[in-house]
Formats: structure tokens, C-alpha cells, sequence
């Protein structure tokens, strides 16, 4: 069952609960701290981009069109639109021969509320570039245009570019491609479900991934590479995502998936941490992470000093004045190697 995560204070009393699991994994599968039920079964939503940002790599498209780290950080994003990244995805297009309109991502405004607001204030016209997920999507294509497949119908899971996703993320996760769930993402393509300690471990394995064979382990150091190098591409001007990268040093990745999601991999540690916060609730992700890495020791004194007010929230009304706090409840159980 999901265990209470975190509470929201509001002049000293609480006002509601988020509950949630919690599970960190090694490469081998083996759950080393939990909260709540690692077996949750639930979509990987974004939190899938690094992975499926591999077979850009693995397919060669990387080498042959010449995309830098920026470019390949970006398609592991869910970017805030912002110019930067509306023009490292133009430029992907760009190199791949192709325009905003392929992108059948939809159109859509700015995570960012206040960027949201920027955008609507000065009545700019929104495009697909200013998808969140238009990286993931011009990567996609990039890899259709390469290997000669059809452009229509990319998102549909029957795609052959959808069919080798499904299989590199069902090997990288070490699940079986029979049992992964398939829906339909906000941004059109497939989304894949699994237990959250296969997603866990996923991330085990490509953030220590000697575990890899082949061109996935070199493809798995590219994007490390790439998200570590341009943490601004990963979301953006004050998201969770970037600031985490950004003041690890190099340690990390991190990154989000929709309806609270949440997987961590920690540089040659083989550990992976995933997260799910069972009402979808995004905004309480941050004090949950930053709770797992303080309790497991991966932070360095500057490096939670840094992303403190990320542990314990505070909860601020309409004008910004603080009303309470989001504040992390739970405790990590740790499974003793005698009970593997």
C-alpha cells in the first residue's frame, strides 16, 4: 500500500496528505530502501525520455546528423519553451530536414505558469516547438528520417520507430516486453507501464552502466554526458529538474514524469530511485527526492544547501507570503542484505 509522503501545513495545522512509493533499486533488481509498495504499476510517463533518447544513438541518427550534447539533452526534456530551447529543437529540425509542423505533438503553452503567462501577456502565437516534449519528438524523427521510416504515424505504437522503443525500454528495465502496459501519453506517443522498482532500476543501470552491453553502455554515458553538461535543456529557468542536476556536479540525473512521477540515477553508485505520488500531485515531488537522497547519504553538505528549500517547502498564498509548509513525512526502510 501507498504510505503517507508528504504533508501540506497551513498555520500550523494539516490541511492535506499526499501519499505515495517509493523504491531504490540496484542494477540486478535488488530493492536496497523502500516506502510504501515497489511493485506499484504504473507509467513511466517522461521519465522514459533518457531512455528512449538512447536509441537516437543507438541508431546512428546521432553520429550521421552530427547533434550535439545540447541537442541530445534536450530530447531527454520536458522543457519550459523557453527561446532556448524552441531553438535547439528548431535546430535538430533543422539538421533532420524537417519543420515545426512534423512534430505531432501538439501545441501547447508553457509549463512554466509564470512563462505561461509571459507568452499569453504578449499574445505570442504558440507552435509545436513549445511542447514540453517536442525534444523527444524531434529525436524520434531523427531517428524515422535515418532509418528510412514513414513519417506519418509515428506516435501510433505500431510504428516500427514506436516497436523498438517499447523493446529497448523493456530491456534497459529488465521487464518483460509482454507485461509493459501501453497507453497514450498528453504528447500523442506510446507510454509504457511497469512495477516502479523495474523503473528504478533502470536508471541503476545506465547511471553505472558497465551493466550495459554493447553500444547501450556508451549510448547510456552520452546522455549522462549531455543532461549533466545542459541541465538548463532538461526543464529549464527554475525547474526542479535543472537545479537538481545543475547542483549535483555531475553526480546525477534526475527526471520527472507526469501524474508524479519521479526516477533518480546516482553516477556509478548502482542505484536507482523512483518515485510515484499516488494523487499525481507534481508540485510535492520535490520535497519527496530531495528526502530519499538526504536520507541515503548522496548529498554533500553544499549540494543540500543548495537544494534545501527544494526539502521543505513553503506553502505560499496568491500575494507569496508563506502559510505553511510542504514537509516530507515518511521513512525509508532498509532491506538488509540477508532478506534478498
Amino acid at each position: 500500500m501507498a504510505v503517507k509522503l508528504v504533508e501540506v501545513s497551513r498555520g500550523g495545522i494539516t490541511e492535506s496528505i499526499s501519499r505515495g512509493d517509493v523504491a531504490v533499486v540496484d542494477a540486478e533488481g535488488r530493492v536496497e530502501h523502500f516506502a510504501g509498495n515497489v511493485g506499484k504499476y504504473t507509467y513511466l510517463r517522461s521519465a522514459a525520455k533518457p531512455l528512449q533518447a538512447m536509441q537516437v544513438i543507438l541508431s546512428g541518427a546521432y553520429s550521421y546528423y552530427g547533434f550535439s550534447h545540447k541537442e541530445l539533452a534536450v530530447m531527454c526534456a520536458s522543457h519550459y519553451g523557453e527561446p532556448m530551447h524552441r531553438e535547439t529543437v528548431a535546430g535538430i529540425l533543422d539538421k533532420i530536414g524537417l519543420r515545426p509542423e512534423d512534430i505531432l505533438a501538439g501545441t501547447v503553452t508553457s509549463l512554466n505558469p509564470d512563462y505561461a503567462l509571459k507568452l499569453a501577456g504578449e499574445g505570442v502565437e504558440l507552435n509545436p516547438l513549445f511542447s514540453d516534449c517536442s525534444g523527444k519528438h524531434a529525436g524520434m524523427l531523427a531517428i524515422c528520417r535515418y532509418k528510412g521510416y514513414p513519417l506519418d504515424g509515428y506516435t501510433s505504437p505500431d510504428h516500427p520507430l514506436q516497436r523498438e522503443l517499447l523493446h529497448l525500454i523493456a530491456s534497459i528495465c529488465q521487464y518483460p516486453e509482454s507485461d509493459v502496459g501501453i497507453g497514450i501519453d498528453g504528447c500523442s506517443v506510446p507510454v509504457h507501464a511497469m512495477p516502479l522498482a523495474h523503473m528504478a532500476r533502470a536508471y541503476a543501470r545506465i547511471t553505472s552502466p558497465g551493466n550495459l552491453s554493447g553500444g547501450m553502455e556508451s549510448a547510456a554515458r552520452g546522455i549522462f554526458e549531455a543532461m549533466n553538461r545542459h541541465p538548463y535543456m532538461v526543464s529549464g529557468t527554475g525547474g526542479f529538474c535543472t537545479e537538481l542536476i545543475k547542483n549535483t556536479h555531475g553526480k546525477l540525473i534526475g527526471k520527472v514524469g507526469a501524474e508524479g512521477v519521479y526516477c533518480i540515477g546516482i553516477k556509478n553508485k548502482n542505484t536507482g530511485i523512483a518515485v510515484k505520488m499516488e494523487d499525481g500531485n507534481m508540485k510535492r515531488l520535490p520535497p519527496v527526492v530531495v528526502h530519499v537522497l538526504k536520507k541515503l547519504g548522496l548529498l554533500s553538505r553544499q549540494e543540500y544547501e543548495a537544494l534545501g528549500a527544494y526539502h521543505v517547502m513553503s506553502n505560499l498564498n496568491d500575494v507569496h507570503w508563506k502559510v505553511g509548509e510542504i514537509r516530507p513525512v515518511f521513512h525509508l526502510r532498509e532491506v538488509k542484505a540477508a532478506d534478498h
